[in-house]
């Protein structure tokens, strides 16, 4: 397509249909005899727990995989793609969870890239910004053609991925998780945006693991179960308890969120600042107290100061203003594993990056900081016999499905790596836990299971920092919930203290008194 004739696209693709398709990977059978489609003018969701086979599935619409069986027909006609610009020349396009834009480029410019232009090697970058402002108009897209990707808010960078989609003429386009890092006043608005994109004639395939918000936005769910397609449903009638039951095979229980006891202060942060990676304070002056059995949940969009707050607390960054107390004792520069040996523990945001050494099997990532302990030791040598049973023993209690002991963990499912960095930081009976990111990436079942872990934690008296962008998980399990903006706590609530737009508002910076009056 060149960028000075766009407005003259060719007639838009009404319908996408997948039959009986067949995905083989080395040992592992991804999708069998799945049959998808979509049409213009619907919002077609696409459900299954982590390993159903969705994004192969959806990998294979955009041309970034070949199926092993099985056809794909665009508009009735089969079609054979070879990479994603064969699909985007067909009419499909895909925005992924983590966006495809270059943060030193302009807007117009991000749009631009992959178009062919008049002026080569120059870009038609008047022609490009055009039509930008005549989709912004018409979709209500309300984006500045020559900002930078890096000034712009996550929910503007996503209006950026929807408007290429849009340039490129895409008929039906592909969402992975597009509410994953929105507050609720974001989600709201792409809302209103899908609905005015597919009254124009455009179809979506809706990937998400939040199911008030798939019945909220699409019109029919299919549901992928280990590879196989589960059916198809209209969303008339259906409830949440029949769209979790098709992705489990079970019925989920309901954890009752009961109320805690409150005990001391356990943690307690005064002014805390910090240096984040780009030379810039990305923690402001935080003040924070967490009691023995209570859960405190920090809601946040990413990059306001959770994880350098998470990093502070472990010893993983040093803060540059201000204190950190334990049961009253200062651990401000207490290294990490003196902070374990006071009753810290911690899962941490990026599993396989801070939370477990990838070729090393799960025995051995179970005792990582704890195989020189005196239970684990004959003198100097260490007792391998008690340690593996100790590993039957935690494997067996967190459900933690892998072949054997000693696989590794690089070889678990994701869920199933979290469970097990999980086992290692509650039975070291903490004090202080720190819970970042727990669920993130990990399917409905393991959700529910790690839920009831930490609750059951904090009714032994644990207090517990939860940092979660998810803010549906951050109410049902806080009971009180601090709100960050840009490294500062712009209020704290209890967990029935505010509604969820309130929180929304405090998440994008609107004082908490300003917040609660709206």
């Amino acid at each position: 397509m060149s960028a000075n004739n766009s407005s003259s696209a060719p007639k838009r693709i009404s319908s996408v249909e997948m039959k009986n398709i067949v995905k083989r990977f080395p040992g592992v059978l991804a999708n069998t005899d799945v049959n998808f489609d979509v049409r213009a003018g619907e919002v077609h969701a696409l459900l299954g727990e982590n390993g159903a086979g969705k994004s192969t599935l959806m990998r294979q619409l955009y041309g970034l995989y070949k199926p092993n069986e099985g056809e794909i027909l665009v508009d009735g006609r089969p079609v054979v793609f070879n990479s994603p610009a064969d699909a985007i020349k067909a009419g499909i396009g895909m925005i992924h969870q983590h966006f495809m834009l270059i943060p030193t480029l302009t807007v117009t410019e991000n749009v631009a890239l992959g178009l062919t232009s008049s002026r080569e090697p120059m870009l038609d970058l008047d022609v490009v910004e055009k039509k930008i402002l005549e989709l912004s108009k018409a979709y209500g897209l309300k984006v500045d053609p020559s900002a930078y990707i890096w000034q712009l808010s996550v929910g503007e960078q996503q209006r950026v991925e929807i408007i290429k989609a849009l340039y490129r003429n895409a008929g039906i386009i592909i969402l992975d998780e597009p509410t994953a890092v929105l507050t609720p006043q974001e989600v709201n608005d792409l809302f209103a945006t899908l609905r005015k994109i597919i009254a124009e004639g455009h179809g979506f395939v809706f990937i998400s693991h939040k199911l008030h918000e798939v019945m909220a936005i699409c019109d029919r769910v299919s549901v992928l179960r280990d590879g196989a397609m589960i059916g198809t449903r209209s969303m008339e009638g259906v409830t949440r308890e029949d769209l979790v039951k098709m992705m489990v095979g079970r019925e989920m229980k309901t954890l009752p969120h009961q109320d805690h006891k409150e005990g001391e202060v356990r943690l307690k942060i005064k002014g805390l600042r910090a240096i984040g990676d780009r030379n810039t304070e990305t923690l402001c002056g935080v003040d924070l107290e967490i009691r023995s059995g209570e859960i405190l949940g920090i809601a946040g969009v990413s990059g306001n100061g959770q994880r350098e707050l998470a990093q502070c607390l472990t010893g993983l960054r040093k803060s540059s203003a201000g204190t950190i107390f334990l049961d009253g004792d200062e651990i401000t520069h207490m290294p990490l594993l003196k902070r374990m040996e006071a009753g810290q523990a911690y899962i941490p945001e990026e599993r396989m990056q801070d939370g477990a050494i990838r070729e090393f099997s799960v025995q051995e990532n179970l005792f990582l900081r704890d195989h020189a302990a005196p239970e684990n030791t004959h003198g100097i040598f260490l007792n391998f016999k008690r340690m593996s049973e100790r590993t039957a023993e935690v494997v067996k209690q967190y459900n933690v499905k892998t072949p054997t002991i000693e696989t590794p963990i690089k070889n678990l499912s994701g869920g199933n790596i979290q469970k097990l960095i999980l086992a290692r930081e509650l039975s070291r009976k903490p004090k202080f836990l720190i819970a970042a990111q727990p669920t993130r990436g990990v399917d409905i079942g393991a959700t529910e299971y790690i839920h009831q872990r930490l609750l059951e934690q904090r009714d032994s008296g644990t207090a517990i920092l939860l940092i979660s962008e998810d803010l549906d998980e951050t109410r049902s399990l806080s009971d009180r919930i601090a709100v960050m903006y840009e490294g500062k706590i712009v209020g704290i609530v209890g967990r029935d203290g505010a509604t969820v737009e309130q929180i929304g508002l405090m998440m994008a910076g609107i004082s908490m008194e300003e917040a609660m009056k709206g």
